[in-house]
């Protein structure tokens, strides 16, 4: 289903918003995509936000799992309006119930400093197999990202840091040129975000992943600087620590360029079931 479909919102109240799009894969795990709820939610925030604004934050917490055959309600609190910066807070509610919750700010366009980690060595995407191609996108709900082209670096390939124990790099692309609204590619890199970063805390625990309990807790994404959802971005992703059923997850996003174009932080239950006793270390 087209990205520009699942962003879409009908507008029921001057700050209620609800999605139309109840019908993407389920998946496995029989719920619906956190990056879909992320993205379509942050898409009912901006629509309350003069368009000299733009989102440079969000902050979210997951906090039921939504129903992915069930339409998703947006209750959108204009918290505040100032004159460089303005804050929107939403709940996005399902059955009665939140599921989701954000806050994001947005800044007028202003100048400051200026400065940037190196991009990380990468191989280059065009070199790699799509993902697509090594797993049948009926698996674990990849059949709703026909649309986008997704590489993943092998782990041979990856430049190890030393003190980094979980990495992980993955090049994505939207397959087709999208509209040239900048918030729509926003929004489509929300979206994205949530798809293979808590991956990476359980990339150095082979064989654990279908014993675990999954599921992302909290989101945080910074935006830095322009760029676009149909050309190729390095998703370098890492896992500082796991523990107490929880991974922690932090990935940066840079465009071919070298450009640091987003940041990513995120939470993760990574647990094991009642009653099942875990490997001895």
């Amino acid at each position: 289903m087209a990205i520009e479909e699942i962003l879409d919102l009908e507008q029921l109240e001057n700050d209620i918003f609800r999605s139309t799009v109840v019908n993407a894969n389920p998946g496995a795990r029989g719920r619906a995509f956190g990056g879909r709820v992320a993205g379509q939610t942050l898409v009912s925030a901006v629509r309350t936000v003069d368009p000299r604004y733009r989102v440079h934050s969000l902050h979210g917490y997951f906090l039921r799992p939504g129903d992915p055959v069930a339409p998703t309600v947006f209750l959108v609190e204009r918290v505040r309006d100032g004159g460089s910066f303005c804050t929107r807070r939403v709940s996005a509610v399902q059955h009665g119930q939140a599921i989701f919750h954000m806050s994001a700010s947005f800044q007028v366009a202003q100048q400051g400093i200026n400065h940037q980690d190196t991009m990380p060595d990468a191989p280059n995407p065009e070199d790699m197999p799509p993902i697509s191609a090594m797993i049948a996108f009926d698996d674990e709900g990849f059949r709703q990202f026909q649309e986008w082209d997704l590489r993943r670096v092998p782990r041979d390939q990856l430049p190890h840091i030393p003190g980094k124990i979980a990495e992980q790099q993955v090049w994505f692309r939207h397959s087709d040129p999208l509209p040239d609204d900048p918030v729509l590619h926003i929004c489509a890199l929300a979206y994205m975000s949530d798809l293979t970063l808590l991956g990476t805390s359980w990339s150095i625990h082979p064989g654990e992943r279908d014993l675990l309990e999954v599921s992302s807790l909290d989101h945080a994404m910074w935006f830095m600087r322009p760029f676009r959802a149909d050309e190729w971005l390095l998703y370098d992703q890492s896992s500082p620590s796991a523990g107490a059923g929880r991974s922690l997850t932090q990935g940066k996003i840079y465009n071919q360029r070298g450009e640091m174009v987003a940041a990513v932080m995120q939470e993760g239950l990574t647990r094991y079931p009642r009653g099942h006793a875990p490997p001895a270390q």
